[in-house]
């Protein structure tokens, strides 16, 4: 493995331009110096409490795309909304494909547009753009901050804080309140050097992520870009690295800012909006990340994660080996297969099925005009090997038609797409069974590419640069490292001059920011449903485990599916049905007969059955508060050691609220907008020791007993009691921790969920 990366993990000095030593640091203020970070400037300029410990930020702009944007607003309206206060852009990227035999994705496109119409915002049609590339090109302005309901939403390198959400963080921004966060710490990520010409920003970005992912050293922290480095790399560069920052699990990032990014800024029209941002002097860091760019090869992250890092020369040097860790780790999430990767190595060689660059981390013009000049006069020939290219952006792509990039890659065999975002999280170029693809991408969790295990179909993706992923391409499938190409000859050199043509936006953008139309009609397509109601918190619970799952990890994608359920995002009750339908099949029908026990409470409390379920379990307690049947909500939970990696997407939490879930219980949670999600939907985030974790089974039941109580004394620690309904044995007391909430958290628990918590406000 590369030695490009070095951890300090101890407070760090930065002084004019330069990072001091002990020595050098001695007598100076930590706590002053640790203000002077780029950070900390924009997190103060945008909190609205004076409390530099625990922020209420307001965000200048928001973004979201055709997966989130429905439910986003349909929350928001059923709260209150009047108007978009900042300027919300409404991207068509993830739901562009029509449903077979329906519109349901376009039913929702005119839904998004009439709500820009309506409410003052700004609508992206489909195939235009992928929503980080639009705010990249026409929103983002030096200092400023964007919230997103897409867990990618990283400008940094535009001198732009960006963080990822789910929905309801933005519903909260719509209706004038804030985004509640404790002051996260700030990691300098010193770069130092140049990049080679076969090292792109896919591999600075895995090798990073390979540094800092399992050790969670950046978990919920600022990645604050510095150094020389900085300097040697084009802007497009470092968005590329940048927006790959959130598979670290840091919360935002922000890099220094110079005559590079004001060109670019300048290019696409705005020139206004460029600041020179760099650390006042001297700024303190919490930790360190110190990247020597001359030293980072190209890489490759194998499934099933950004993290699972190899250099590509180990990979080809040893693919056997290194492969039969992957089909192990293959063999422990789906069990026994007729799928190795090792299969997939001939003469000790690995030859990949398919390749793909697209979306915001690579479809950008220089990485596609890289590929492309790799590609020139060169063939992917004619087998089972396939090469797809979406440019981000129809600017973008504009440019390589008319500089004839895009006819050396359709000559030497690839396929030219329209912005979309679907390779990045399942729903487009879904390879072959038993099939290995690479992509320049964000993510290769299981099944982003598209598979169903359940249904027998799987295949597996792992990340790659463009540069090496044009090289493979050359080599029809034989996995090759940009390393082995001439980059001496003329057409390697450098990327073609860029030239942004405002007129596509222009025709097609509806722009309506500041000029709201409260008459225009709402449209509805039949598939757009409202949420179901949500009742508040009752005093006792009764939660039995619909679910448990002991991987280290578990992502939102497995919470949820992407891909096959995007057309179905903006009808809670349908998409409902799929939850956890990859990683655990019966959750549905089990959740479903869970949430049938609590309607027989709140409407036949007579119920045989219903007496039955809870008298063999309430009887049986030590604690005298829970014997009033009417007192006591009776609800699933999920546990997982470590839920919520990846997505922002709200549904992986309000689907297990819809099928009557109020809790989930986790070691730890992976991402603070997983735990986010929870709460906003009414879901009480506990956390629980391991070792008493560890004997969960489905089925168990936790009584909760003065659970209401105890959220609103802002108790931390919750007595709980373990009962099994198939033994007789006494029930056992574990406790519970809900720590961390905010005066409003624990309000929306109360509520049931954030629409109820507003509809409180304004009754």
């Amino acid at each position: 493995m590369s030695t490009a990366i070095t951890l300090i993990d101890e407070a760090t000095l930065f002084d004019n331009g330069c990072l001091l030593n002990a020595q050098q640091a001695k007598g100076i203020d930590l706590a002053a110096a640790r203000r002077n970070t780029m950070a900390h400037t924009i997190l103060a300029a945008h909190n609205k409490n004076g409390d530099e410990n625990n922020l209420c930020l307001r965000f200048d702009a928001l973004a979201s795309h055709d997966i989130t944007y429905v439910g986003i607003i349909q929350t928001a309206r059923a709260s209150g909304l009047t108007k978009f206060p900042v300027p919300y852009v409404l991207t068509n990227c993830h739901n562009s494909l029509c449903a077979v035999g329906g519109t349901i994705n376009e039913d929702d496109h005119l839904f998004g547009l009439s709500a820009a119409q309506k409410y003052g915002g700004i609508f992206v049609p489909p195939h235009l753009a992928v929503i980080h590339q639009y705010v990249r090109e026409m929103m983002t302005k030096c200092s400023g901050m964007l919230l997103g309901s897409d867990s990618h939403t990283r400008y940094g390198a535009l001198g732009v804080m960006g963080i990822g959400e789910g929905g309801p963080e933005l519903v909260k921004q719509l209706l004038g309140a804030t985004y509640d966060v404790p002051a996260p710490r700030v990691v300098g990520v010193w770069l130092e050097g140049s990049p080679a010409p076969h090292t792109g920003p896919q591999d600075v970005a895995l090798a990073v992520i390979n540094a800092v992912f399992k050790n969670a050293f950046v978990k919920n922290s600022i990645m604050e870009f510095i150094g020389p480095g900085v300097n040697e790399l084009s802007v497009e560069y470092r968005c590329s690295i940048d927006v790959m920052t959130t598979e670290t699990t840091c919360l935002s990032s922000i890099w220094t800012t110079d005559d590079r990014v004001r060109d670019y800024l300048a290019l696409h029209g705005r020139p206004e909006d460029y600041a020179r941002l760099t650390p006042c002097s001297p700024a303190c860091y919490d930790a360190l990340i110190k990247v020597d760019l001359n030293a980072v090869e190209p890489m490759i992250a194998l499934p099933f994660h950004p993290s699972n890092v190899w250099t590509i020369a180990e990979v080809t040097r040893n693919p056997l080996e290194i492969l039969r860790h992957v089909d192990e780790e293959i063999t422990k999430q789906f069990g026994e297969r007729n799928f190795s990767l090792r299969g997939k190595v001939r003469d000790n060689a690995l030859y990949v099925d398919q390749a793909v660059i697209a979306g915001c981390a690579g479809g950008s013009f220089e990485n596609i005009a890289l590929a492309s000049a790799i590609l020139d006069g060169k063939t992917t020939g004619n087998a089972a090997f396939n090469l797809a290219v979406y440019p981000a952006s129809a600017p973008q792509a504009l440019e390589l038609v008319r500089n004839n990039a895009a006819a050396k890659l359709m000559t030497a065999g690839a396929v030219i797409k329209n912005a979309f975002c679907g390779p990045c999280f399942g729903a487009g170029d879904t390879p072959a069974n038993g099939a290995l693809s690479v992509r320049h991408s964000t993510r290769n969790f299981p099944n982003r590419e598209g598979s169903k295990p359940a249904d027998g179909q799987l295949a597996a993706v792992a990340l790659m640069d463009a540069r090496s992923i044009a090289a493979t391409a050359a080599n029809a499938g034989r996995l090759t490292s940009a390393e082995e190409l001439d980059w001496n000859a003329p057409n390697l050199r450098a990327t073609p001059p860029y030239r942004f043509d405002a007129q596509v936006y222009a025709r097609r953008v509806f722009n309506g920011v500041a000029a709201p139309k409260p008459d225009t009609a709402i449209v509805f397509g039949p598939n757009i449903a409202d949420w179901p109601s949500m009742t508040p918190l009752p005093n006792h619970l009764l939660l039995q485990l619909a679910s448990v799952i002991t991987d280290p990890v578990t992502t939102t994608d497995e919470l949820i599916p992407s891909g096959e359920t995007s057309s179905l995002r903006s009808n809670p009750i349908k998409l409902a049905e799929f939850t956890l339908s990859r990683k655990d099949p019966g959750y549905v029908a089990r959740a479903k007969k869970i949430q049938q026990m609590e309607k027989l409470r709140t409407t036949a409390p007579d119920d045989p059955a219903l007496l039955e379920y809870t008298r063999a379990i309430c009887q049986r307690l030590a604690s005298p508060a829970v014997t009033e049947l009417a007192d006591i909500g009776i609800g699933s939970a999920v546990f997982a050691v470590k839920p919520g990696d990846g997505s922002a997407r709200e549904q992986a939490a309000s689907c297990q609220k819809v099928l009557g879930g109020w809790a989930n219980i986790a070691v730890e949670y992976a991402t603070k907008r997983y735990r986010s999600n929870l709460i906003n939907w009414g879901m009480l985030p506990f956390v629980v020791d391991p070792e008493p974790a560890k004997s969960f089974r489905v089925g168990d039941c936790l009584v909760v007993p003065d659970i209401r109580s105890a959220v609103e004394k802002a108790r931390t620690s919750i007595s709980a009691w373990l009962v099994r309904h198939e033994d007789g044995n006494a029930p056992k007391k574990l406790t519970l921790t809900l720590a961390g909430l905010t005066d409003n958290e624990r309000r929306i628990l109360l509520d049931g969920c954030l629409i109820n918590f507003y509809n409180q406000l304004h009754s």
